[in-house]
């Protein structure tokens, strides 16, 4: 009777465990083994480039579902196209999204390689900030146009940034009236009189410890109110910048913000592109 008893109270503790809990993505430590243990098709794509050489280097994650998926375009932090935002666009194919995953360097690196073929971080970092704003719309663009061919998609497509990433997905809805919604991963807003532009739903999620992006928040949210434009915004109490790709940090506090801005994130989609 009391193995019973324990069974039914752990059994409880499952149920009742909040969904974020259940959905929680890959850390970097856990993103390799996240990656050989996916059970979902992953392919490398090369996109072509207006007439550029070289083309855009593009990890593509689909989901398992019998119906065609809404897209997500993954851009990467400042460190560039690593296996953790391979494996963070296998958990967002996991909850059912199809999910691509540019190199945003493709072409700039030795040889015309991108993050893979430039030995160093502080390298990487240098060719990042090299691209301008307008590099980075031609490139994802390009991206979204090859969305718009894949069979198993729909036309719902929308952007989800880390970091610099973030600071991108934010400044793309200014410039890509067609966007569906995008989400900001602690990254910086755009300037204020870009924001007139912006058509799509947007979701930011942010560090409290974060104050160089956060002075960017408020302005911001303020001028989209100002003009009826839908930004919602959530802070996350002791987490610090890059907590989704930190989560092991802070004395839990990473690990708690990347379970909430999860299900905030999968919430908002399914509410807007599903």
């Amino acid at each position: 009777m009391k193995k019973l008893y324990v069974f039914f109270l752990l059994l409880v503790v499952v149920l009742i465990q909040p969904l974020s809990s259940q959905l929680l993505p890959p850390s970097s430590e856990t993103a390799k083994e996240t990656l050989e243990q996916s059970p979902r098709h992953g392919e490398y794509v090369d996109v072509s480039f207006q007439d550029h050489e070289y083309p855009i280097n593009t990890w593509v994650v689909y989901p398992e579902r019998p119906t065609r998926a809404p897209v997500i375009i993954v851009i990467h932090e400042i460190f560039g196209l690593t296996d953790w935002i391979r494996a963070i666009a296998d958990d967002l194919a996991k909850q059912g999204f199809l999910a691509l995953a540019p190199d945003f360097i493709s072409g700039l690196g030795p040889g015309g390689g991108g993050t893979e073929s430039i030995e160093s971080r502080d390298d990487v970092v240098r060719t990042i900030r090299s691209l301008t704003p307008d590099d980075v719309i031609q490139r994802l663009d390009a991206v979204r146009d090859y969305a718009l061919t894949i069979p198993a998609a729909t036309d719902r497509i929308s952007t989800a940034g880390f970091c610099w990433g973030g600071t991108m997905s934010f400044y793309y809805a200014t410039a890509q009236t067609e966007l569906s919604t995008a989400i900001i991963f602690y990254g910086t807003s755009p300037d204020i009189e870009l924001l007139h532009a912006i058509e799509a739903p947007v979701l930011g999620l942010y560090a409290e410890d974060d104050a160089r992006v956060n002075v960017t928040i408020e302005p911001a949210a303020n001028e989209m109110e100002r003009l009826g434009k839908p930004f919602t915004y959530h802070i996350y109490p002791g987490a610090g910048h890059g907590f989704v790709r930190q989560q092991e940090g802070r004395e839990n506090a990473n690990r708690m913000a990347t379970e909430k801005a999860w299900e905030q994130m999968l919430i908002f989609l399914r509410e807007n592109v599903e």
